[in-house]
């Protein structure tokens, strides 16, 4: 198990996919949870199972990350309640598919908060007291799509890039500390993410997908291990070799050609 039986573990976008899966590993393991995202139902429903299943205590806090309040909310909440955190899992993101010159403004700057804004803020504020505790994990959950440039989601691309370069600058400053820092790398999922992003029709969207549930194994075992990076399943392994060695215009090419209808 990670860290104190006493102490819990934070999930952001909880309520679906990996984040859903995260929960329940963790808790499985017998952490407390708190557990977030902005639909309580589900939330409800994901905390119920996870008590009669498990018997962690589990704490259900709705929360919108694309605030830029919502951060210090959480944080504030759960230092007058008490609860310490120990382990903190940046899980929540969503993105946004299409040219850029067409896509909604609005969304992006949302999709940028959420992807990558209130993962620093919520690390920030989080982070002081584990290292005053000496003691800590946190697992920023990022993307294959960190190591690419990626057409039809240029933005979507950048918010995960930012969220795997922070991360291993931030795991190389906390040497010694006793706070580890792991990045979750994964490729095609079967999640809700190509359905909201209304990429349903494209090639990326028809391949064969890693269950969410593995995914979340994966980065569990890293986390426990302190590796930095973890990408799941072998080809989607192959991406940072790809973008090293092939011409990176080449690059851009063929992963456009997987973002376009099919």
């Amino acid at each position: 198990m990670i860290g104190d039986k006493n102490m819990y573990a934070l999930v952001t976008g909880a309520s679906c996919g990996i984040g859903y899966e995260l929960a329940k590993v963790l808790a499985k393991d017998g952490k407390n949870l708190v557990i977030i995202a902005r639909n309580r139902d589900k939330l409800e429903e994901l905390k119920t199972g996870i008590e009669n299943e498990y018997g962690t205590g589990v704490m259900v806090l709705p929360k919108d990350l694309s605030l830029p309040e919502a951060p210090q909310e959480i944080f504030s909440e759960l230092e007058q309640r008490g609860i310490n955190v120990d382990v903190l899992v940046n899980n929540a993101g969503f993105g946004v598919y299409g040219m850029f010159c067409e896509t909604d403004l609005q969304q992006e700057l949302a999709m940028i908060q959420v992807n990558a804004v209130a993962v620093i803020h919520l690390t920030k504020l989080f982070l002081r007291p584990m290292i005053e505790n000496k003691s800590g994990w946190i697992l920023n959950v990022a993307s294959v799509c960190s190591f690419l440039s990626t057409p039809l989601e240029s933005i979507y691309c950048a918010t995960k890039s930012l969220v795997l370069h922070f991360s291993e600058a931030l795991a190389n400053e906390l040497e010694g500390t006793g706070v580890t820092v792991s990045c979750l790398c994964p490729g095609l999922v079967k999640t809700e993410f190509h359905k909201r992003a209304h990429m349903d029709n494209t090639r990326a969207a028809k391949r064969r997908m890693m269950d969410a549930a593995s995914v979340a194994e994966a980065g569990y075992k890293a986390l426990k291990k302190g590796e930095v990076v973890v990408i799941p399943g072998l080809i989607f392994k192959a991406a940072p070799l790809f973008t090293r060695f092939a011409p990176r215009s080449l690059v851009t090419r063929v992963v456009r050609s997987q973002h376009e209808s099919a």
